[in-house]
């Protein structure tokens, strides 16, 4: 496994970031904890979750299958650089009481302290605020999080799906308050087939120093040789992916991509991942594998180099909307 620094922080973490949303609605608790087993035997170190990970009636339940991971072995919780999430409505039922979701002071501690006693910690590393919160000021946001990293509850914190101007925004805020360590990184939905993130999003989180986590990497399977996949009577495309190849043109673009990766006797899938890991400010994509296999699949991409015929390739199927500003300026 290779490693690189988060962002402008000390923390070591691995280029494969585990991905856990699929612990418990799809992947039953074993089969996730021999998953976690084999990503930290792999050397991957930097786990991701979020409260409302379990969904439905469930939430909750992602957390806490890591949990009772970590208690089987108080090794497993000090190699981890665990990442959770706050800012979803906790209610089963949908229907949050005031104060009990997004990111007021209230719900921050109220979040956190639910977090650790399903993660079974007392403490988590990296604190992601899952969306935007409208209503919420950062002056407030900041002041409950300052309080979390005395009380010891937390040590970094990120952002995920942040346009790049609020980016600026909390940590310019969090500059002038002073002593606060402001964001340290943003999860972001980014890949091969979706790079509107190169625009605004990553040119921001590169200049206040944050790293960048992609998520969806393989664009809900898109990217993960669908076609060929149901050419060969295997899983069909669903969602979004389904959704896409029902446009004869963006059909025509993955069987482009499908067949430059055939030519080479690269698996689309792992090629996806490995174009991740070239582009800058890149820490590490998320991987949230159903099964073993497809965990052995992501760790392949970590060693695959891409050849410049190939990158050259890929930007010729999917472009890029160019550097910023110049890409919506003129």
């Amino acid at each position: 496994m290779k490693y690189t620094q988060l962002g402008r922080t000390g923390l070591k973490v691995s280029r494969l970031v585990l991905g856990t949303m699929n612990f418990g609605p799809q992947t039953n608790e074993p089969d996730s904890h021999a998953i976690m087993d084999a990503a930290l035997d792999a050397g991957i170190n930097y786990f991701d979750t979020a409260n409302v990970y379990g969904w439905g009636e469930n939430k909750g339940r992602t957390e806490e299958i890591i949990g009772n991971w970590f208690a089987k072995n108080p090794v497993h919780r000090d190699k981890t650089v665990l990442a959770t999430k706050v800012y979803g409505n906790m209610a089963a039922d949908g229907d949050a009481w005031p104060n009990h979701d997004k990111l007021s002071a209230v719900n921050i501690r109220r979040a956190v302290d639910a977090s650790l006693k399903r993660l079974q910690t007392d403490y988590i590393d990296i604190y992601q605020f899952h969306h935007v919160d409208r209503a919420t000021p950062f002056e407030e946001i900041w002041q409950a999080i300052d309080t979390l990293i005395q009380q010891g509850k937390i040590l970094y914190v990120g952002s995920s799906n942040f346009p790049g101007y609020k980016i600026a925004q909390a940590n310019e805020i969090a500059a002038r308050r002073g002593g606060t360590i402001g964001l340290v990184s943003e999860q972001c939905l980014y890949n091969l087939a979706e790079r509107r993130a190169e625009m605004e999003v990553i040119p921001a989180a590169q200049e206040y120093g944050l790293g960048v986590i992609p998520w969806s990497p393989l664009q809900g399977g898109l990217l993960g040789g669908v076609i060929k996949k149901e050419v060969s009577g295997g899983r069909r495309a669903s969602g979004r992916a389904a959704d896409t190849l029902a446009n004869p043109t963006s059909r025509a673009q993955i069987q482009a991509y499908e067949d430059l990766l055939d030519k080479h006797g690269i698996e689309p899938g792992e090629a996806a991942l490995a174009w991740l890991l070239t582009r800058p400010g890149i820490t590490g994509p998320i991987v949230g594998p159903r099964t073993a296999e497809q965990l052995d699949s992501a760790l392949r991409a970590v060693e695959l180099e891409l050849s410049e015929e190939i990158l050259t390739s890929l930007d010729e199927i999917f472009p890029g909307p160019g550097p910023s500003p110049e890409a919506f300026a003129w």
